[in-house]
């Protein structure tokens, strides 16, 4: 079985879901996860996890993002995208200070109240469920942070943002109250996430470049180790005793590790077996005085 990370670059067309089928079908395995949804109509940056890798799922998610959007002024729809159902449309009369001006008044710390058209759950229920049914419940802003906004392009009433947002940001709602903010509406007229947390473009394969990889048996070349996400965490290497513990999920002493090392209580530590292979990462606790596992990829 493949275990380890790969970095898709997603084509407009493709649900997170048809990428995985197409995983799976690659690697001829079930044992695949996505690490957060994109549009379908959206492209760029999507890990998917392999095999004991799928553990590192909801640790990826929560990762930042970053983003270019296309935005439109003027135009309002049900999906505050170019895919929804049209709800309003003006000539949208705003000069380049004017909109320059609204987009940074979105950085840093903003409430933001998630769209109908959202995977997130009410009641048991998908928003986009609820709203393709014609219903639309009330919402609860949430914080989420825009780290960091740059217009790439402004050319009112069209404008090309780069976006560096927290987890759970949506830059289809982001687009929608920009607009709202200068009184005309807006969308998101076209989006592509280019990093996600430590992927980014440049390691990214697309689908059918994956297909060419596994005709020629050189599919190991995309693939990235599961303790590549960790590599700024302390290593600890067992001995003959503490590996067999190892491999059960145990707790460690630090006298069953070649290092013999206390790293503080709370620090995460990657943890590898006597033949230098991965298998989890551990924590100090200073009260059992040994190291026990927070995550573990057997």
């Amino acid at each position: 079985m493949w275990s380890g990370i790969i970095v898709v670059n997603k084509e407009a067309g493709y649900t997170s879901h048809d990428v995985v089928a197409r995983m799976r079908g690659i690697f001829g395995q079930k044992k695949i996860g996505h690490t957060g949804t994109l549009d379908p109509d959206a492209t760029g940056v999507l890990p998917v996890c392999l095999g004991t890798a799928t553990r590192l799922c909801d640790m990826l998610t929560n990762k930042d993002k970053e983003y270019v959007a296309g935005l439109l002024l003027g135009l309002t729809t049900d999906t505050q995208d170019m895919t929804g159902r049209e709800l309003s449309r003006s000539e949208a009369i705003v000069s380049e200070e004017e909109l320059v001006k609204a987009v940074f008044e979105f950085q840093g710390e903003y409430r933001q109240i998630p769209p109908m058209y959202s995977a997130l759950k009410v009641n048991g229920k998908k928003l986009y469920e609820l709203a393709r049914e014609g219903r639309e419940v009330e919402r609860k802003a949430r914080t989420v942070w825009i780290r960091e906004i740059e217009i790439l392009e402004c050319r009112p009433p069209e404008a090309v943002l780069r976006v560096v947002c927290s987890k759970g940001t949506y830059i289809r709602t982001l687009c929608a109250d920009i607009g709202d903010r200068l009184g005309c509406g807006g969308v998101m007229k076209s989006l592509k996430r280019i990093r996600s947390g430590d992927f980014s473009l440049d390691s990214a394969f697309t689908l059918s470049r994956l297909e060419e990889l596994r005709d020629q048996g050189r599919l190991e070349e995309a693939l990235i180790p599961v303790d590549s996400v960790f590599l700024s965490e302390p290593a600890l290497h067992t001995e003959s005793e503490g590996t067999r513990l190892l491999e059960n999920g145990n707790a460690l002493k630090p006298s069953q590790t070649k290092e013999k090392k206390i790293y503080e209580s709370g620090r995460w530590v990657r943890m590898y077996r006597e033949n230098g292979s991965f298998a989890g990462i551990y924590t100090y606790d200073k009260e059992r005085r040994r190291y026990r596992p927070v995550k573990m990829f057997l």
